[in-house]
């Protein structure tokens, strides 16, 4: 009798299993939805438009937009997370969410929908990401004649390129942390400059425990396999500079190109140590920005995106959107 079951070549459990054929089955995540879709964007205010774009042959994203916009509104670049791995800008995790923002505060959302691993590794997600944002900042550059054919007219009527920030969640924070460096050495098109950024619940980690965290069988844990999974190449592996802000090789954060950092942690999140760790760190560089470091008591990694009706998620919402406006 032939077996019709794959053969697992590699797994990240509980996450996803890589089957030597090729494929992958991911295990976590939510299932995609359409754009403006009925079931997540009214609100008891308004109604949020969205549509789906191309970036370029591998990188797309999600663009969010308040129904009755008359003026140029502040342009948010957000990065979902999911360890690299697994969720997408058009999950209804990460719909609902960013539905949920633009409709307490007034903005110009564009999620960017970047390849993950094991298919793509790191750092693959920050080339994209950057290219993403890199293609945000040239619609400030006013076309000689007709516009690009990749352009986008809701940033070229409706975004306000002097408020430009960027911002994510675990992983997707990870990844507004590294944007945030590589663009004080690599400016953005149309000399374009972030004004601010939101980090929440940062996906950093490291081999050296910091405060309460555990020393024993770290490189069991998820946090520490996940890193090692979605970036098997990675030069010092968790103590990347990309992974770890604190390494010894690690470039100063001063160099960290903003005017705002906003830094969200959750009391019980395994991450919480090195969330405030980071903006210990930041404050001590010399970095000459506005620091915010908001501490949620008796929450988890990500409680706003996964159980967004509580009183704890509805209530960062309206902090994430006031650091917004």
């Amino acid at each position: 009798m032939v077996s019709n079951t794959k053969e697992v070549a590699s797994e990240l459990l509980p996450v996803l299993k890589v089957y030597k054929d090729g494929t992958v089955d991911r295990l976590l995540g939510s299932p995609f939805v359409p754009p403006s879709s009925p079931t997540t964007t009214t609100t008891t205010t308004t109604t949020i438009i969205s549509k789906d774009t191309t970036i370029s042959s591998a990188v797309s994203a999600r663009l969010y937009l308040p129904p009755t916009t008359t003026t140029r509104l502040p342009i948010l670049v957000y990065f979902h997370g999911g360890g690299f791995c697994i969720e997408s800008a058009f999950s209804s995790f990460c719909h609902r969410y960013i539905t949920s923002l633009v409709s307490h505060s007034p903005i110009l959302a564009v999620s960017i929908e970047y390849r993950l691993a094991p298919e793509n590794p790191l750092p693959i997600a920050y080339e994209d990401s950057w290219s993403a944002l890199q293609w945000v900042a040239s619609h400030s550059i006013k076309p000689k004649s007709k516009p690009k054919p990749n352009s986008d007219p809701w940033l070229s009527n409706y975004g306000d390129f002097s408020r430009i920030y960027i911002g994510g969640d675990s992983a997707g924070a990870n990844i507004a942390h590294n944007i945030l460096m590589r663009a004080g050495v690599e400016p953005l098109h149309g000399g374009v400059e972030i004004l601010g950024a939101f980090l929440s619940h940062p996906y950093f980690w490291g081999s050296d425990p910091i405060g309460s965290e555990s020393k024993a069988d770290r490189e069991m844990g998820l946090l520490h396999r996940t890193w090692m999974f979605a970036y098997p190449g990675a030069p010092g592996g968790v103590d990347n500079p990309m992974i770890n802000p604190f390494a010894s090789n690690a470039p100063s954060l001063k160099e960290l190109k903003c005017a705002r950092i906003l830094v969200v942690v959750a009391e019980m999140d395994e991450l919480r140590e090195r969330g405030v760790r980071y903006g210990e760190e930041v404050r001590e560089s010399g970095w000459g920005g506005d620091l915010e470091v908001v501490e949620v008591e008796a929450e988890d990694h990500c409680f706003h995106i996964l159980n967004p009706e509580t009183k704890n998620a509805k209530n960062l919402i309206k902090v994430l959107a006031s650091f917004l406006k």
